[in-house]
């Protein structure tokens, strides 16, 4: 049943950090073992033998569940995120807009006794709105056709910082792929690769290797932050996500053929409100499994309310 359990976390982790809005992490943190995955990715790095190995055996499980639920994602979005930009803009909102009270209600006490810190909210929305910003000037989406050393180098550190947003409960990796003019290219690419096109490996296996760079260059600095200054890095985390609705506002202009950005009369109220659903369902299967749970075996994390 455990084994079970991870893999369904790996599969809803995987469909999160899939499409622009709510990152891996955020639903890691929504269904309570983002610590475990932390200090596993923590103990994998630096950890003891034995610690080592807890840590591989739970992330196998959780990414065998994570790779079912890319590939089934990337398989559909490749098809329909383009046309559907705006509706499924409309539910990357209400993912955003209905995870960011379970996030102060999942850290109410830390955030009341750190209020002081709340400044740190505003740091975050003004990193992610500039990034944002940045990029129109940059255009839609890249063409990764034909790369030519500059690509691959960009390709490299789009994926480093990606990643880090992926673990962080916060902005969507996603997010900065859309951002940076990258995630159609890249989520093409993988769909072509599932059909066995390999004409995109080669730049795929350089973001591939920013990735795993930016993963072990991020991780330490990630639960550092959570242990000694958890305060001032949910206050953080809160304002990436309040930026990351401008992003996706702006989303449809990053496209390889740019739309205009989204507004009144292209918002779907009926996807927005599905989004909330979903999350909100998130927060309930939690809750339940809080209350049913017993101790499990799993790396954690040290990380303290402070």
């Amino acid at each position: 049943m455990k084994k079970l359990i991870t893999l369904l976390h790996g599969f809803c982790m995987a469909l999160a950090d899939s499409v622009p809005g709510v990152s891996g992490g955020t639903i890691a943190f929504l269904m309570g073992f983002y610590d475990n995955f932390i200090g596993s990715l923590n103990a994998l790095i630096s950890g003891s033998k034995q610690e080592r190995i807890q840590a591989v055996k739970y992330l196998i499980k959780l990414g065998i569940g994570w790779a079912i639920g890319f590939c089934s994602s990337v398989l559909v979005l490749a098809n329909v995120f383009e046309s559907q930009i705006y509706r499924v803009s409309s539910l990357f909102i209400g993912f955003i807009i209905f995870a960011i009270p379970v996030v102060i209600y999942e850290e109410k006490k830390v955030l009341k006794d750190r209020w002081k810190m709340s400044f740190f909210v505003l740091i975050g929305m003004a990193f992610v709105v500039a990034i944002t910003y940045a990029n129109t000037f940059v255009g839609g989406g890249k063409d990764l056709s034909n790369p030519g050393i500059g690509m691959y180098i960009y390709a490299f550190f789009v994926g480093a910082v990606a990643i880090c947003a992926m673990v962080l409960p916060g902005i969507s990796g996603s997010t900065l792929l859309l951002i940076f003019g990258l995630y159609i290219p890249i989520i093409n690419g993988i769909h072509d690769l599932l059909h066995l096109n390999l004409h995109m490996l080669p730049i795929l296996i350089v973001f591939g290797l920013g990735v795993i760079t930016g993963i072990i260059s991020i991780i330490k600095l990630i639960q550092n932050a959570l242990t000694k200054h958890r305060g001032a890095t949910v206050y953080l985390i809160i304002g990436m996500m309040l930026g990351s609705l401008y992003s996706v506002f702006m989303g449809p202009t990053t496209l390889e053929n740019p739309q205009p950005a989204m507004g009144l009369h292209t918002f779907s109220i009926v996807f927005f409100l599905i989004g909330g659903v979903v999350i909100l369902g998130m927060q309930g299967l939690k809750m339940l499994s809080d209350k049913n749970s017993t101790p499990v075996n799993e790396p954690k994390a040290e990380v303290q309310a402070k």
